[in-house]
């Protein structure tokens, strides 16, 4: 039975995600919950970081929580499936410039910087659905396309004015076009984050969320 953890830290959007999730484990034996509890997070088998408003607001709310070393704990000696959302990937990154210089956890090291406003009709944020573009295939995206046809279906639903720009991009699986190349998906052995939001990305996010639910 699966354990599933979100991340409640006073911001985000966690309603929808848990709704989502809801849906998703239809006729399942599986549990949700909604907690910053330590104990809650340690009986996980699967954690989701939803972030929603500012990075800076964002990480300090979880650091407030005091669970980042329960959530080290998890992801890398545990290496239980995870999976950060819009802020929530963001916060993955080495550093955020979102009004300020602002330290992020480093656990899949990048910068966050404001979307290139290449044109003026390009507006910020960038809100809406985008098509998603391929840049690797991995054993997550193997498993979704078994789910969904990725040819009919391969757009999500994005919202947000400042993208992750990854050191490495050998981390990077999905981007989008915004002006240019927007990280969409990354991942990292047992981490996976997105741009998009799969809550709110109808059949395609359900079937995304279905799938990081059934990781072992």
């Amino acid at each position: 039975m699966k354990r599933i953890c979100v991340i409640d830290y006073d911001s985000g959007n966690i309603r929808s995600v848990y709704n989502a999730l809801k849906k998703v484990l239809v006729g399942s034996k599986s549990s949700i919950v909604i907690s910053s509890k330590k104990e809650k997070i340690k009986e996980a088998s699967h954690i989701l970081l939803p972030g929603v408003g500012s990075f800076k607001t964002c990480i300090e709310g979880l650091k407030r929580k005091r669970i980042l070393n329960v959530l080290e704990e998890k992801v890398f000696k545990s290496c239980e499936p995870f999976l950060g959302i819009c802020v929530g990937m963001q916060m993955l990154a080495t550093k955020s410039f979102e009004n300020g210089n602002h330290v992020g956890l480093n656990w899949i090291p990048g910068k966050v910087k404001k979307i290139t406003q290449s044109s003026k009709s390009l507006k910020i944020p960038h809100m809406g659905w985008n098509k998603l573009i391929m840049k690797k295939q991995n054993n997550f995206i193997k498993n979704l396309s078994e789910k969904v046809d990725l040819k009919k279906n391969f757009s999500a639903y994005f919202v947000h004015s400042y993208e992750l720009r990854l050191e490495d991009k050998k981390n990077l699986i999905l981007s989008t076009e915004y002006g240019g190349e927007i990280t969409a998906m990354i991942t990292k052995e047992n981490i996976i984050g997105t741009q998009f939001h799969p809550e709110k990305s109808h059949l395609f996010g359900l079937k995304f969320l279905e799938t990081f639910v059934e990781i072992s």
